[in-house]
């Protein structure tokens, strides 16, 4: 294999590994822990490790003071909102449905690139945005008989507000890098930002309990949540961008919905339906769909 077919395994990794949040997040959650304090503790061990791969290139942590408000903004607005709306839908949906609403995310960042940037809002960008909106809804469990599967009315809704959150920091994303500033260096102020604003809210008291069940177990497992839904999957799509295309990557990593799915199936027992399948297929058609251009669309139907 060449070295470009190594490397678009990193992005089916990246979609796996995020999907597995909603293990961590659950276990988390029976120990008492609070969502702010998940999201935390998340988050600094991922400042700390990120900041040491970044500090072996100090030219990334170079920021303009008149720009720190992109990064306030897509960690306080966008990565805090994403990370809290997520968590509450993982304890209220399956972990299938939390992703496939997160999976939502590309629709709010067509419709605010149509705002913000004049990015024309196309026939085919509305006709996936449709797709999936009808994905999410036979995925939802709304059409299923009562207790078919595990959905409640305040969780969909969150869920998808934590969709719109994750569109949100692509949309400031893109502003970082108008201005000259690369992935990495967007990923760490704004984790940066989470982690300061947080740090007076974050019950640590709870997490030293929990660390003291059993100190070398619960830290590993801490030190795993980071590393496996924050640090990994982050270097993995950043260095798959390097090498394959940019829609390919998406494309690669749109798994994320499946691995959650498959995680839910084989640690919680949660049994997807048919009409589910369909709607997750469906979502992930209409996103894959949204990465192909319009020319190629008109050659493989003609």
């Amino acid at each position: 294999m060449t070295l470009k077919q190594w490397i678009q395994i990193f992005p089916i990794l990246s979609g796996i590994m995020w999907g597995s949040a909603g293990i961590f997040v659950r276990k988390l959650s029976e120990l008492g822990l609070n969502s702010v304090s998940i999201v935390e503790t998340r988050i600094i061990v991922a400042i700390i490790i990120i900041a040491g791969l970044l500090y072996l290139d100090k030219s990334l942590l170079k920021i303009k003071l008149k720009d720190l408000w992109i990064f306030i903004c897509a960690g306080i607005f966008s990565m805090l909102g994403l990370n809290l709306c997520y968590n509450f839908a993982i304890n209220e949906l399956t972990l299938s449905l939390s992703a496939v609403l997160l999976s939502l995310a590309p629709i709010f960042v067509l419709i605010l690139a149509d705002i913000l940037f004049k990015e024309k809002l196309t026939s085919q960008k509305t006709i996936c945005a449709i797709l999936a909106l009808i994905g999410c809804i036979f995925s939802s469990g709304v059409l299923e008989e009562a207790g078919a599967m595990k959905w409640t009315t305040i969780g969909i809704i969150i869920g998808t507000l934590g969709a719109f959150f994750y569109g949100t920091y692509s949309i400031f994303s893109k502003i970082a890098m108008l201005k000259g500033y690369h992935s990495f260096t967007v990923t760490i102020y704004s984790l940066m930002a989470v982690g300061i604003a947080l740090l007076p809210f974050t019950d640590w008291l709870k997490v030293w309990e929990i660390i003291q069940i059993d100190p070398a177990p619960m830290s590993g497992f801490l030190l795993l949540h980071s590393l496996l839904t924050s640090v990994l999957p982050y270097i993995c799509f950043t260095v798959a961008l390097n090498y394959v295309e940019a829609g390919k990557v998406a494309i690669l990593a749109s798994g994320e919905p499946i691995a959650a799915m498959l995680f839910g199936i084989f640690f919680y027992q949660e049994i997807p339906t048919v009409l589910s399948l369909i709607g997750l297929f469906t979502v992930l058609f209409a996103l894959g769909l949204l990465t192909i251009p319009f020319t190629k669309l008109k050659k493989i139907f003609n």
